[in-house]
């Protein structure tokens, strides 16, 4: 349930709120951030737990991961700020895994179980009975309703399917179910566990845990901190921020708010789309419509590249060889103003992982969420319901900031193509979500792709649906298809492929 105002959002965004405070205000950095758990669970109690003590215990580790901090070892309970000393400074990297499940807050939701509930009438026809295949399924000659044998149940779903009072419930753990690699099983205590060698960072099981047992590492910390010295900070932007802070919230006033808390100069990451664009319109004319390689896959979403490497590793080469947006616009960057530190503020989870990537380190020194951004904004008490400044920018055409938006990348790729290599014709595929990825890859691989350009997207809708978003996916697409719209220049020259960035 994307876009709600849930209990969960709200105790997460209390939790880079304080973060952020400390990192802007404090004096005493360690009493203050042991302080945190405290002013989340004011009273002795307990909202959401059965006990004060656990839920201060869960925001601990919350200020933890917050901080870019690994969760305290569940055998040796000790201090939040056990360990600050090694990320209490403005060049710390947090160490992975950036997905981690805290313990104390994991429900141990059932993997795989059906389940007779009360709204069983107890039919004479017994559709579940003759259509189970194991015989798991009996009749309660007290009451009369369906019993489900576990030993016998193979969890094939038959009898849920056949119900015509829909009284069989499938229980299954919400983050398994949205984890698109499968990364997710039981850590043998019966509470879910997340396989780091698998886990490709999307995120999507953190934004579907009803407990908010999973949380990323952030770097919020850190980069207030560089900006607190007086480094040379500066931001790139990805296109999906419009409509992420309020409706009719500019990219303009976006880029006004971050200079007034300490940003040098902003940038448009669809500046690096738009080399993307260009350089893989390149690629497809030249490579794949000439045969030489049979499909090409795009490279902007580091979810979908991870998952085509990890799970396809033989169609490595058939992933665009064109930079990231991210990373094309960190570069050029880094040629204009070599002493800069740059951060990348965006809807993805997926790209703190890209970051960490020995070939990128040096040109991306943050990345934050648009959902941590709003705490840094709310710490600095900006408000964008009565913010009125404005600050123009304009690096991008219409292409690059349509990436935003599942498609986008597709046809951006081939509007290029068809106005700069007019006698191509352009064959586009494109998959939303893991597991719609996972299946367009295998087709690819069993040559049902040849000639496509496919465009895979990690989060179902692109980025506007991307793990760290804070306006509903339906929303936020819907204002920057506007953005895209209003975007006076429609595409990128077509030589912007021969931009060489080291």
């Amino acid at each position: 349930m994307r876009g709600l105002e849930t209990s969960v959002k709200k105790l997460r965004r209390q939790v880079f709120v304080e973060v952020a405070k400390v990192a802007f205000e404090s004096e005493h950095v360690e009493s203050d951030l042991e302080e945190i758990p405290f002013k989340i669970t004011p009273t002795e109690t307990p909202t959401y737990r059965e006990s004060i003590y656990r839920e201060r215990a869960i925001a601990s580790e919350r200020v933890r991961l917050a901080m870019g901090m690994s969760l305290n070892p569940q055998d040796r309970p000790a201090h939040i700020t056990n360990g600050l000393s090694a990320s209490n400074i403005s060049d710390s990297y947090y160490e992975p895994p950036l997905m981690q499940v805290i313990p104390s807050a994991c429900d141990r939701c059932e993997e795989n179980k059906y389940e007779v509930s009360d709204q069983c009438r107890g039919c004479v026809a017994r559709y579940c009975m003759t259509v189970c295949p194991k015989g798991a399924i009996s009749r309660d000659p007290k009451t009369g309703k369906a019993v489900i044998d576990q030993s016998k149940c193979i969890k094939c779903g038959k009898c849920k399917a056949a119900c015509p009072y829909e009284a069989i419930a499938h229980r299954t753990r919400p983050c398994s179910q949205a984890c698109g690699v499968k990364a997710i099983s039981s850590d043998g205590l019966g509470r879910a566990s997340i396989d780091p060698k698998k886990c490709v960072g999307c995120g999507q099981c953190m934004v579907s845990c009803p407990f908010g047992a999973i949380a990323d590492k952030s770097q919020i910390y850190q980069l207030i901190r560089a900006i607190k010295k007086g480094d040379e900070v500066v931001a790139e932007v990805a296109p999906s921020v419009v409509g992420q802070f309020g409706h009719g919230v500019t990219l303009w006033k976006i880029k006004a708010a971050l200079k007034e808390i300490g940003f040098q100069e902003v940038y448009e990451v669809a500046h690096g789309a738009d080399v993307g664009a260009a350089t893989e319109a390149h690629h497809y004319a030249t490579e794949v419509a000439t045969g030489k390689l049979p499909f090409l896959l795009t490279s902007c979403c580091p979810a979908w590249s991870m998952l085509a490497k990890l799970q396809f590793p033989d169609m490595v080469d058939k992933v665009s060889s064109a930079l990231t947006p991210m990373v094309a616009t960190a570069r050029s960057i880094k040629q204009k103003r070599p002493n800069a530190r740059v951060v990348f503020i965006g809807p993805c989870a997926a790209k703190k992982l890209e970051a960490r990537r020995r070939t990128v380190r040096s040109d991306v020194d943050f990345v934050i969420t648009f959902e941590e951004l709003a705490a840094i904004f709310e710490a600095k008490g900006i408000d964008f319901t009565s913010y009125e400044k404005e600050d123009p920018i304009h690096d991008a055409t219409a292409a690059g900031r349509g990436y935003g938006v599942a498609g986008g990348v597709s046809a951006a790729v081939s509007a290029c193509v068809e106005k700069y290599y007019p006698d191509v014709e352009v064959r586009i595929e494109h998959a939303e979500g893991l597991d719609e990825c996972k299946k367009m890859l295998l087709l690819a691989k069993l040559g049902k792709m040849n000639g496509c350009l496919i465009e895979g997207m990690g989060c179902p809708g692109g980025c506007v649906a991307g793990a760290g978003v804070n306006a509903a996916p339906e929303k936020g697409a819907a204002e920057l298809r506007r953005f895209v719209s209003d975007s006076t220049t429609k595409l990128p020259d077509k030589d912007l492929y021969e931009i060489k960035l080291p």
